[in-house]
């Protein structure tokens, strides 16, 4: 009877609610958008670049060497590499994005070997470097933008990004030239060329894809006349200026900063405008990756 007694006070409902995982709609949407993701850079790498007897960069790059060097299959020597650069990220990146890339890991390995007798073979190189640069560069982007990584040179890429403020698809883009490099040891130089104009198509479709359609600006001003520069990006950009107070370090002066957030096509205008009002002003332009909240449209 003690043992029913105290069944009867346990509140099942609530332990069962306790151990529910926290699985929420946006990160049903980040898991697909890997998948995606993941599916779309496979075809770019074996369907066209492979097809086309072309490289790749970073881990990637090194795996199409050792298969066109030593016949070892991409899926395998990917998954193989990419398990042990893990182990660095693991030190630098978040949690959420370890667990998305592991999951990113075992997807492009499986994709690989899905898609390795997926080849379009054409006359013309150009469409198979056009189109490889696509794909690679749409699967990367797609998988950087909620957060998570290729593992490999995206890794290094993201710690650049972290802490040289660099950004990621051209830090992206200078590993992926050193493997390049190495790959000159089983390509001709015109493959190499070729494979280099893949590269750069990429980095643009996934600089686009990572930033958006239209990238934000954000501007920061130190003016001896923010009521007048503030009114002017107001009414003439139409843009919300916000004031802050700020001090002059070496004149012990207190200033008032502008810090604005405008459309990239904008930059122009409010440069000129702060010229024409105040050509000592002393202006910061930051790249903005996304803007949040209701305000801005």
């Amino acid at each position: 009877m003690k043992i029913r007694d105290r069944l009867k006070k346990i509140n099942f409902e609530k332990r069962k609610l306790a151990i529910r995982p926290r699985i929420t709609q946006q990160t049903l949407i980040n898991l697909a958008t890997v998948i995606f993701g993941s599916f779309i850079f496979s075809i770019g790498v074996n369907t066209f670049m492979i097809a086309g007897n072309l490289g790749e960069g970073g881990v990637t790059g090194i795996a199409i060497i050792l298969l066109y060097a030593f016949d070892i299959s991409p899926a395998i020597s990917t998954f193989v590499l990419n398990a042990l650069l893990l182990a660095v990220g693991f030190k630098f990146l978040s949690k959420r994005s370890m667990y998305y890339t592991i999951f990113v890991v075992f997807l492009m390995s499986f994709f690989l070997w899905m898609t390795e007798t997926w080849h379009i073979e054409t006359d013309e190189i150009l469409i198979n470097t056009v189109f490889g640069g696509m794909f690679v560069g749409l699967g990367i982007g797609l998988i950087i933008r909620i957060g998570a990584t290729t593992a490999g040179t995206t890794i290094l890429a993201q710690l650049a990004n972290k802490y040289l403020d660099v950004n990621v698809s051209y830090a992206l883009l200078f590993f992926d030239m050193i493997v390049i490099t190495i790959g000159l040891s089983v390509m001709t130089f015109e493959q190499v060329l070729l494979t280099v104009i893949a590269l750069y198509i990429a980095a643009k479709v996934m600089d686009f894809i990572i930033e958006g359609m239209n990238p934000k600006k954000a501007i920061t001003i130190i003016s001896e006349h923010p009521e007048l520069l503030g009114k002017m990006i107001n009414s003439e950009i139409g843009r919300g200026v916000t004031s802050m107070n700020g001090k002059g370090f070496y004149t012990q002066e207190d200033k008032d900063i502008l810090y604005v957030v405008i459309n990239k096509n904008q930059l122009t205008r409010i440069k000129r405008l702060i010229k024409k009002y105040d050509d000592n002003a002393f202006v910061v332009v930051h790249d903005v990756n996304s803007v949040l909240g209701n305000y801005f449209i």
